[in-house]
């Protein structure tokens, strides 16, 4: 039998019993998730705590939502390419497995730590080696889709948003080799705004890759994931449409005519790296230097990417880092974390040390071994109440939930330095496979050595602005649910 539920965090003066069992009544009542209000507004006389409904860890198998969106022209809204949202799920063979999602995302971590290590391997250096774009059909990454216009007349494209790429690109015709993808490839041919960039263009010589047979030749590039999935082609310039009536002239993007690998169905990739080729770079200066977007909650609902905009009003900012080593990354210095509203205790130097990069494409956060020990024993020790379960490929911190109404998880906040203390939605802090297999939601590195990254599992809910004018980084809370 499972131990009984530690009740002296809950303690908060002589009512708190009461209310909790209030709350819990409130729960049984209805199948909606109650964590959010509970751990914010402390209505269950518990703040630390998400109080859930066992019958909504997983998410819906429709669409359920249209989602939020940001109130500027340019913005899109954003759906998981694995769920019933996804124009791309219908036709390519269904969703990939948890476990095959988090095998995959090790592949991406371990890519990451490449780059940042500059350990890298000469032939893969030698064909620009960017981050994996990681879009399997039947392996893949929690990426996240979105779908733009590109051309005169437009053309809509569902393609992957990437803040650990730069580079944007389609899939063109005439095609020497191009995988099976959900929509038409773009014609160049067909718009009448499309241009080849020569090879003395600032933009080509910008290139990680790119080659030239004369300096009044096309440019061509190359980009080589992590995977060793690629895309070759010709550096373009065409009018890129965000939302129903805005649109940016000129916009530099690969028209990729030799592509190979694990893309699945997506049209391509949207690049918001902050070298100066990526979307973010390139609109700055109509929209401002910065973005931002919001991920949903659940697979089944919608969330948004925004260029430029005011910040929510509510936001919570931090230095925006830059390390030369990787250019491309946005850092952000991550120094505590916090499990049912108590610091766990881990010196600082530990989180500062190999620093911290938030990546949109990257699904679990990774922390240093010391950091990720403390705050899974601090984690684990609020969780003896319920039966723990196997691991899922990373995730070595699960728990059965079966034969329960409700469960009482310990809410985690993550502190950055200038003191902005992001408490996470619960769909932060597990990662339900089903009900009898919820997984704490973070993953050691394995040493304390290599950077951390602030995966987007962790940034569900919250409009994250990067701020780039500013060089800050903000975490807005229930912006998309």
């Amino acid at each position: 039998m499972a131990p009984a539920t530690r009740r002296a965090p809950l303690s908060r003066g002589p009512g708190s019993c009461l209310l909790a069992a209030a709350l819990a009544l409130a729960v049984l009542a209805s199948p909606a998730r109650l964590g959010a209000s509970a751990a914010a507004d402390g209505s269950s006389g518990a703040p630390d705590w998400h109080v859930v409904s066992v019958s909504s860890l997983l998410p819906s198998a429709v669409c359920t939502a249209v989602g939020a969106r940001a109130s500027n022209s340019s913005s899109l809204s954003v759906v998981h390419r694995h769920g019933p949202c996804s124009p791309l799920l219908a036709r390519a063979g269904g969703a990939p497995s948890h476990a095959e999602i988090l095998d995959r995302d090790q592949d991406r971590v371990d890519s990451i730590h490449r780059r940042s290590s500059a350990a890298v391997d000469t032939a893969r250096a030698s064909k620009g080696v960017s981050l994996p774009a990681r879009t399997g059909v039947s392996l893949g990454t929690g990426n996240y889709i979105v779908s733009v216009g590109l051309g005169t007349p437009r053309r809509d494209f569902s393609v992957v948003f990437d803040t650990g790429s730069d580079l944007s690109w389609v899939q063109c015709r005439p095609c020497n080799g191009c995988y099976e993808q959900q929509d038409p490839l773009f014609d160049p041919a067909q718009s009448s705004t499309y241009a080849a960039v020569p090879c003395g263009d600032p933009q080509c010589r910008g290139l990680d890759s790119w080659t030239c047979a004369s300096s009044g030749s096309r440019c061509r590039y190359e980009v080589v994931y992590g995977d060793q999935s690629q895309t070759d082609g010709n550096l373009a310039r065409d009018t890129l449409a965000l939302g129903p009536s805005d649109a940016l002239q000129g916009f530099v993007f690969g028209c990729g005519d030799d592509d190979s690998g694990l893309f699945g169905r997506a049209d391509g990739l949207v690049g918001l790296g902050r070298n100066r080729v990526s979307l973010a770079s390139q609109a700055a200066a109509r929209y401002g230097a910065g973005f931002s977007y919001c991920l949903p909650s659940s697979p089944s609902a919608a969330g948004y990417l925004s260029l430029g905009g005011a910040a929510p009003s509510n936001a919570q900012f931090t230095a925006m880092v830059a390390r030369g080593d990787t250019p491309s990354f946005y850092y952000l210095n991550l120094v505590g974390i916090k499990v049912a509203g108590r610091t766990v205790r881990v010196p600082e130097a530990v989180f500062r040390a190999p620093g911290t990069v938030i990546d949109s494409g990257t699904v679990i956060t990774r922390l240093p071994e010391t950091a990720y020990r403390a705050l899974r024993g601090a984690f684990a020790r609020f969780m003896r109440k319920y039966k723990r379960a196997p691991a899922l490929s990373i995730l070595d911190t699960c728990y059965d939930f079966t034969g329960y109404t409700t469960v009482q998880i310990p809410s985690v906040a993550l502190v950055f330095s200038g003191g902005a203390t992001v408490s996470l939605d619960f769909s932060g802090v597990l990662y339900v496979s089903k009900v009898s297999q919820a997984c704490l939601a973070f993953a050691s590195n394995g040493d304390d050595t290599s950077i951390g990254i602030l995966g987007n599992t962790q940034q569900k809910t919250f409009a994250v602005v990067y701020d780039v004018a500013n060089q800050k980084i903000g975490f807005a809370a229930k912006a998309c649910t």
